[in-house]
């Protein structure tokens, strides 16, 4: 797929903002993006809105994004609300590059857009955990912690566990994932939109309360407000030396019950085939570290380095900042924040910064290749959706 390109982008600051509500933040990266490309509310042929738990963190169960846009001159124009757990944004971009594709609309906004703060840390907790089916949770509970009565976070357990099953195999240590901790929280520290900008050692990761062994609360992304926008257009008509090309979008489903390889290592090789080259040729990537263990699984899922070497991989210093193949310039889930709905478009803003060359302090010299991972749910033990998008300026 190279006939679509991102034209505009445009995101709120994540963090928790009491006097902001789903509206203010959609907006705010709406306004953006649009400046950003060029293009005024009257041009665009179809919004596509991604939310996941506005119904039960904001009380706005349907019509989401007509309300976002409602006191816009968007008011009017053709909508699609989706939802896929933390995959939402990724696959609504997903939906709008096929809509381009098929010829039905020219112009296309995809907005991100979470609103979580506000409710308290348990009811947003318990709003993720119906990311996975309801109707098997204290089966699931009783699996991950052996008791029926709920978890401190459900999906911190299924990380937790993923993790100690990763390191029977692989050899990687707790200060492995305190070292991506701290590395990612040094690509934060030059993000003005991350939620959190202190860099922290690994030592201080390490010492931070135990969530779900190993995971420490510096391992676990937060609760966080915030939304990203992105503009699409044909790219034949972009007209634009901005236009970032979107070379492969894929959105796979998890298997209950496993599905052979992992949704995620199906998931990138099938956006490798759509973009004709594979992960030696990337130059910066963003991916979905929930908890900062799943960077470094990851790493493996998407070819990153062969089967076994995670650990190394992490070790060598590659993924950060100056390394051979910088991971999370933004900062990761973990310390730039982790608004559900938003994940994904914020992903891809990133990333366009970066092959722009205008992510300043944490550039990555002569990007032009980069991947997006953003996955979601729980199908036991998949996630229950996976979205791999990859972008570039050749």
């Amino acid at each position: 797929m190279d006939t679509v390109s991102i034209v505009g982008v445009g995101m709120t600051p994540f963090g928790k903002f009491a006097d902001r509500s789903l509206r203010d933040l959609g907006t705010a990266a709406i306004a953006e993006a649009l400046t950003d490309a060029g293009v005024a509310e009257g041009d665009i042929d179809l919004v596509v809105h991604a939310n996941a738990a506005g119904g039960l963190l904001t009380g706005q169960e349907m019509t989401r994004g007509q309300v976002v846009v409602s006191g816009t001159a968007l008011a009017g124009t053709p909508l699609v609300n989706v939802e896929n757990a933390c995959a939402s944004s990724s696959t609504a971009l997903h939906l709008a590059a096929a809509a381009i594709l098929a010829g039905m609309y020219r112009t296309v906004l995809v907005v991100g857009n979470e609103k979580m703060s506000g409710r308290g840390t348990r009811a947003v907790l318990d709003a993720l955990a119906t990311a996975a089916d309801v109707d098997r949770i204290e089966e699931f509970n009783r699996e991950l912690t052996g008791r029926t009565d709920g978890a401190e976070s459900f999906f911190m357990e299924v990380y937790a566990q993923e993790t100690r099953d990763y390191m029977a195999r692989s050899g990687a240590t707790a200060a492995d994932f305190a070292s991506i901790a701290a590395k990612n929280s040094g690509h934060a520290a030059l993000n003005p939109h991350a939620q959190y900008r202190t860099r922290r050692t690994p030592d201080e990761v390490l010492a931070s309360r135990l969530i779900a062994d190993p995971l420490t609360m510096l391992m676990c992304s937060p609760v966080a407000d915030g939304a990203a926008a992105l503009v699409l257009r044909a790219t034949d008509d972009t007209g634009s030396p901005d236009a970032v090309r979107v070379r492969a979008s894929v959105v796979r489903t998890g298997i209950p019950g496993g599905g052979g390889q992992t949704l995620e290592r199906r998931t990138a090789e099938a956006a490798y085939e759509q973009a004709g080259f594979g992960p030696e040729e990337l130059d910066v990537v963003e991916l979905h570290d929930a908890a900062s263990p799943n960077e470094l699984i990851l790493y493996e899922e998407l070819g990153l380095c062969p089967p076994g070497d995670g650990p190394k991989l992490a070790r060598s210093g590659a993924t950060a900042l100056g390394g051979d193949l910088p991971v999370n310039t933004s900062g990761g889930l973990v310390s730039k924040g982790h608004p559900v709905g938003a994940t994904g478009a914020a992903q891809l803003v990133e990333l366009v910064t970066q092959l722009r060359g205008r992510a300043g302090a944490r550039q990555v010299s002569g990007a032009r290749r980069a991947l997006a991972e953003n996955a979601g749910g729980y199908s036991h033990p998949e996630a229950a959706a996976c979205a791999v998008t990859i972008l570039s300026v050749d």
